[in-house]
Formats: structure tokens, sequence, C-alpha cells
């Protein structure tokens, strides 16, 4: 494959400003497409924010972060896009959302293109087939927070090629993080084993075996875990948090991955953690 030097990001939310981060603190030129231009141009001032933290704390020259700002590009045009050498969609969690814009890529971006989904849990077979290049397209999966968390997942569909694999592992490691192979299976590794722990963490609440705040602590003091269920629960989403257990569920049948009701009724009511305000914790 290709080198790569100039990267497409598509998607201004919290995943998708991390890997704009990222990858122009790496050295890569970024385009960043969002909707419009002014959540375009907000992504840029966060990232340019969230470096200018890291200057304060003295993690990384002033003029290091003046450099990778200078890298990112930002739009609302696909078009801009045409010119990247890697697209890497971090778009809503929705397999029809992700299939047609998969189908623009495949019209707007170079035949050589490498197309890249950073979903946690969908097929990336069935995003691959809607273009014409399945062979150019690979799961690169970062975990939130991009810039902090140094695990990437690289998922090789059914039609992917292996050169296009050993890229994107080749991309991660240059990013400076710590890349995983794995097959295209809903969940992948991580979120595979993570997510029925976090489902069996509900039911113990319900059915009264300990409160909210002593799972928690258990979880921390006893397994050393940085978070417990709840609050990791709380930073995801529980709205995101049911749509992957409701896909491990329909990928593997296993009782342990069906979403337990209470999950259902606080998204239900818009208790879907951080971003609302309140989940199974409030927030200021």
């Amino acid at each position: 494959m290709s080198e790569i030097k100039r990267v497409g990001v598509i998607g201004s939310g919290q995943m998708g400003s991390g890997i704009v981060q990222v990858a122009a603190q790496s050295g890569y030129d970024v385009v960043l497409r969002s909707r419009s231009s002014a959540t375009a141009e907000g992504c840029v001032a966060g990232v340019e924010k969230a470096l200018t933290k890291l200057v304060e704390k003295g993690k990384i020259e002033e003029s290091a972060a003046k450099e990778a700002i200078g890298r990112i590009t930002p739009t609302e045009n696909l078009h801009e896009l045409e010119a990247c050498d890697l697209v890497i969609e971090s778009v809503v969690e929705d397999i029809e959302v992700k299939r047609n814009l998969f189908d623009e890529l495949d019209r707007f971006c170079k035949p050589e293109a490498i197309l890249a989904t950073n979903t946690s849990t969908l097929s990336v077979t069935e995003l691959a087939v809607k273009t014409a290049r399945p062979q150019n397209v690979v799961g690169i999966h970062f975990f939130n927070p991009a810039p902090v968390m140094s695990l990437v997942e690289v998922v090789q569909s059914l039609t992917t090629d292996p050169a296009v694999v050993e890229t994107a592992r080749a991309f991660a490691e240059s990013c400076g993080k710590g890349p995983v192979v794995v097959k295209d299976r809903a969940g992948f590794i991580v979120n595979a084993l993570l997510f029925p722990y976090l489902n069996s963490a509900v039911r113990l609440l319900e059915n009264g075996l300990a409160s909210r705040d002593d799972i928690d602590a258990a979880m921390k003091g006893g397994c050393g875990f940085p978070m417990g269920p709840f609050q990791l629960l709380d930073l995801v989403g529980l709205d995101t948090s049911v749509a992957i257990l409701d896909a491990l569920f329909e990928e593997y049948g296993d009782p342990s991955m069906r979403v337990h009701p209470l999950l259902k009724r606080m998204v239900a009511a818009d208790r879907l953690g951080r971003k609302t305000g309140a989940g199974f914790y409030d927030y200021d």
C-alpha cells in the first residue's frame, strides 16, 4: 500500500475530535469533515483547547501544538477528502447511516484510498460491500478518549486485503498506539468482553444485591478498575450501551448480552449518562 500522508476524519463529536488530535499530533495532514462549517471549526477549536492544556501541563511544546493545529483543515464538503490516503469515519453508530456514507466515500475518494470505520460493534464487512473497493475497507477502532487510550482494534473483514490490515496497523503504531488485529465479529475483543460485564452489574443492582456506589467501589477496589461499571456506563452513554448490547445479542445469542430492562427504561427517560447530565449518577 502507498504511504499515508493525508488523513480524513468524518465526525466532529468526541471520538472524531480525538482522532483528529491524535493524527495531527502524529504529523499527518488532517481533513476534518463535519456536516456544517460551524461544527467543523468548533471541533478544531476544541482540539486547540486540548492542546493548550497539554502545553500548560508541560507535556508538549507550544510550537508542537501550533504545528498540529496548522495541519488540520476543517470542511463541510466530502469532496475535500478526495486527496486523502486514509479516511476514518466516526459518525453515529447506525448501520444505515454508515452504509450510505461509505457509498458516498467510494465515489468521492481516490480509488487507492483506504476507507476505515471507527465502529465499536457494527459489521465492517457490511460497510465494505457498499463500495467498489471492499479490499480497501478496514476497521480502525480507537477508544475514548482517543488521545489518552493506547489501544486500537484493527478489524479485518472477510474482504480486507492483508496489506491494508498491515497499513492500518502501522498507522496506529505511528500514532503511538498499541494495535491488535481482530476478526470482524460484533464487539470485536474489548466490547464483547466488557458489555456483558456492565449488563451484569445492572442486573445485580436491580436485584438488590448491593447499592450502585458499593458495586462501583467493589470493582475499583477489588479488580483495580479505574471506574466502576455504572461510572463507565454513564461515560459511554446508556443509549450507546444498549445499541452495543443489542448488536452483541444478535450476533452471539448469549443471554448475558440481552439488554437488561432497566437500561431500556433509563434510555426512554433520557437518562443517558454524562451527555444528558443524568444517568446512574447526576451531573452538574
